[in-house]
């Protein structure tokens, strides 16, 4: 067979040399004999790491090589030699790799993490796909921000403004009134001047709506989705997570059993006998996310949140003052992974809400539309793509989670 790709590395022993080429399908490990491949023996004096070179040999069973094979070398051409490499086997700082992002793909566990992110998007795909959704794609420049936030990226749209997308939501909910169950999947932006290792300036979400499902529902459809996520992931992407010495054990216990689900009120409950200074009323801060994580070892929704720190479009609960929403925490201190809820359907509550949100209603005319010709039950969430890569992959920072992060202060290359 003959193979192209690029040199990554080489040991040597007298007569005997082993070339690892990199594809970017996996690694080969290709045995040079210098009784066998003379001419080829002679060309290594001009490799240098990622040169460009393509082989050919015959393939034999080897359990000891990566993949359990390798290439019994005859010929080697150099295609095209590379300078020296600026990133090599000793340490370098987070921000010299992130300035050099375009190379470090190429290494062996950035390489995994982009496999798994792959692996993931593709079941996400599957599984909505599979169930009778329809895709519906959101548009990246709208006219106004989903929840009324001022964490826009501003831009001139010809003689008037617009702002990067936030969510595809309101979106998908008049896709679920054309088509019933409707998804979105596609790059979101938050003007968020933060560094912390939760957050990133562009990320990707899964946004799916459904006509005629409650909240609770809502969560069973969220459950199912994260499970086949886990499930696609260990059957597709086991030699990526060895590389990334991920507990499977632990991820297949997630398959296992249904998720916790609490309300808001226990949620405050376990965390004021946790956290001397909580104080119940608010959205729960990182701390308290991975606390409540910790203590159920497993998934847990966390459902009916005040009305108070609750969006415009969630519905209410007026008698008890919650609306129908839930957030899902994932375990190992990973987080909020999703967020969703049952939207409000009756239209004067909803003009109410915009109104006491201090929103426009001429900005949010063809949403109030949606109201006014065949208003209907309906429900979805927003996962996080990168959030679920990092804790499935348990990453300690989303920068390594999407090939080219977008984060406060950097955005090359």
């Amino acid at each position: 067979v003959t193979l192209n790709g690029w040199f990554y590395s080489l040991r040597s022993s007298g007569k005997i040399k082993f070339l690892l080429l990199r594809d970017g399908t996996g690694i080969c490990q290709c045995v040079f004999i210098k009784n066998n491949c003379a001419k080829a023996f002679e060309k290594f004096s001009d490799l240098t790491q990622e040169t460009t070179v393509r082989v050919s040999g015959i393939v034999k069973a080897d359990k000891r090589s990566p993949g359990e094979f390798e290439l019994s070398v005859s010929k080697l051409e150099i295609l095209s030699k590379a300078y020296e490499y600026p990133i090599t086997p000793k340490e370098h700082g987070v921000e010299f790799l992130m300035s050099h992002r375009h190379l470090w793909l190429r290494s062996k566990r950035q390489h995994a993490i982009i496999k798994i992110r792959a692996r993931i998007v593709s079941a996400i795909r599957e599984f909505y796909n599979n169930r009778g959704f329809v895709l519906v794609d959101a548009p990246i420049f709208t006219p106004n921000a989903c929840e009324g936030t001022t964490e826009l990226f501003k831009t001139q749209y010809f003689d008037t403004e617009a702002y990067l997308s936030q969510s595809g939501q309101l979106y998908m909910e008049a896709g679920a009134a054309a088509f019933g169950k409707v998804y979105c999947l596609g790059p979101t932006f938050r003007a968020e001047k933060s560094k912390t290792r939760r957050h990133l300036i562009e990320f990707w979400m899964c946004e799916p709506e459904v006509a005629f499902i409650d909240y609770l529902q809502n969560m069973d459809l969220a459950e199912e989705m994260i499970k086949y996520i886990i499930s696609s992931v260990l059957s597709s992407n086991e030699k990526e997570l060895e590389t990334l010495e991920r507990d499977t054990a632990l991820l297949k216990s997630y398959l296992e059993a249904p998720f916790e689900r609490i309300t808001y009120h226990k949620a405050c409950e376990i965390l004021k006998q946790k956290v001397a200074d909580f104080e119940p009323g608010g959205r729960f801060g990182a701390n308290d996310e991975t606390i409540l994580g910790e203590l159920f070892k497993k998934p847990v929704f966390i459902y009916e949140y005040p009305i108070e720190i609750t969006p415009f479009y969630m519905k209410k609960d007026l008698d008890r003052g919650v609306s129908k929403n839930c957030d899902l925490i994932a375990p190992e201190g990973y987080g909020e992974l999703l967020g969703g809820s049952q939207r409000e359907d009756d239209l004067d509550v909803l003009l109410k809400s915009i109104d006491e949100h201090k929103l426009s209603r001429d900005d949010f005319a063809w949403y109030i539309d949606l109201r006014k010709y065949g208003s209907f039950v309906s429900s979805g969430f927003g996962l996080g793509v990168e959030r679920t890569v990092a804790w499935i992959c348990k990453l300690s920072h989303l920068r390594e989670t999407i090939p080219f992060p977008r984060m406060y202060g950097r955005n090359y290359p």
